[in-house]
């Protein structure tokens, strides 16, 4: 049995490591896998090295730069070619099964429903507006996923309202931990920061939703008192975001922050990172669905302060592993971090509770049995 899996990206981010483990539970239960990606990258390079089939096509990928009549042109454009694509693509393949991975890729879910094959939505996304594109997606999830995924609570009760047909499946993320939970190296990782600094870090692709300068803010006020604190940024723009990255350097710059911040962009030592990070923070301004770094960094013992925008509040616990935030409130999250600053015994017992929490509550093992035990359902169903 072979199934097609549709991704929004080539990256190695969230939602695409949380594919590498669909696709290895999937082949594990013996069927063949063939992963449709929109351009090159890191992602098509490891499936390869896995030995499973990778092609190349511009899937029509929806973004929020394309919520534009130009852009919505653009989109159909690439959709019908991709449509295209998947037919000729079919005839060699003669799939029975489309597993669709984020909302941002629509072609799969339509193209389907049109050659009677059974669809998986993988949801990782809590999408504001505009209302036509939520109507849009509702009634395409309606017309073609029976149950779609969903990867926290707080996904599935933003969806639950706005389907009439589909029952969402909540099935939390989980993901190899071994390299986060590996004690530090020999030779710990250099950026030319002095060990008796008090690093916080944040990892997230740069993009409207995840916070930076909302970051940088805290930053701002924190190291103005506390000079033994600094701040770690992790990560690329997604493309047509180029203009934040801009922006946090213009930031820095204006501010003066260059001695107390790193913009480290892309990197992919993350686990070395995280193993010499103090304090964790995920400063999300806009609903994030599960952020995967955030378990990374709970498994690696860093105390969490992320905002209540989402899946956090499924993942951290309030006083326990870290603490919890509204989102955009500056004075509250300078607190919650000078707690943590002024207390190293408080940040290591929220970290060593966060790491036993995320095993025992978002294990990989419990993550491939949930997704193995959906996959038999929906080809019941058919």
């Amino acid at each position: 049995m072979t199934v097609l899996f549709l991704n929004s990206s080539s990256d190695r981010y969230g939602s695409s490591r949380i594919l590498i483990e669909v696709v290895k539970t999937y082949k594990e239960a013996g069927l063949t896998p063939v992963v449709v990606m929109s351009e090159p990258g890191p992602l098509e390079t490891h499936f390869l090295e896995l030995g499973i089939a990778v092609k190349i096509q511009n899937l029509g990928i929806l973004r929020r730069k394309y919520v534009t009549f130009s852009g919505i042109l653009n989109r159909l454009r690439k959709n019908y070619q991709a449509y295209k694509f998947l037919d000729k693509l079919h005839r060699e393949y003669k799939f029975e099964l489309v597993y669709s991975n984020t909302l941002a890729v629509l072609v799969g879910a339509q193209w389907a429903k049109w050659n009677k094959l059974p669809h998986v939505w993988h949801i990782h996304e809590i999408l504001l507006g505009p209302p036509p594109l939520i109507k849009l997606l509702g009634r395409l999830l309606d017309r073609t996923t029976p149950s779609p995924i969903v990867v926290s609570k707080a996904v599935g009760e933003h969806w639950k309202d706005r389907l009439e047909k589909s029952k969402p499946t909540i099935i939390h993320n989980g993901i190899p931990y071994d390299e986060f939970l590996r004690k530090e190296e020999n030779n710990p990782l250099d950026l030319g920061i002095g060990a008796d600094k008090i690093i916080i870090t944040m990892v997230g692709r740069i993009n409207p939703g995840k916070g930076q300068l909302f970051f940088l803010e805290l930053a701002k006020r924190i190291t103005a008192t506390y000079p033994q604190c600094h701040f770690l940024l992790v990560g690329d723009p997604f493309p047509g975001y180029e203009s934040i990255e801009a922006e946090i350097q213009d930031f820095i710059s204006k501010n003066r922050l260059e001695d107390c911040v790193t913009n480290l962009g892309f990197r992919e030592d993350i686990s070395s990172i995280l193993k010499m990070t103090d304090v964790f923070m995920l400063p999300s301004i806009l609903p994030d669905s599960l952020p995967t770094v955030i378990l990374e960094a709970m498994a690696a013992s860093c105390p969490v302060v992320a905002t209540l925008s989402g899946g956090a509040s499924e993942m951290v616990l309030e006083g326990q592993t870290g603490y919890l935030i509204p989102i955009n409130d500056l004075e509250q999250g300078v607190n919650a971090l000078i707690k943590l600053i002024l207390n190293p015994e408080l940040r290591d017992n929220f970290g060593e509770a966060g790491r036993q929490y995320v095993l025992e509550h978002f294990s990989l093992e419990s993550f491939r049995e949930n997704i193995k035990n959906h996959l038999w359902q929906q080809l019941k169903r058919n």
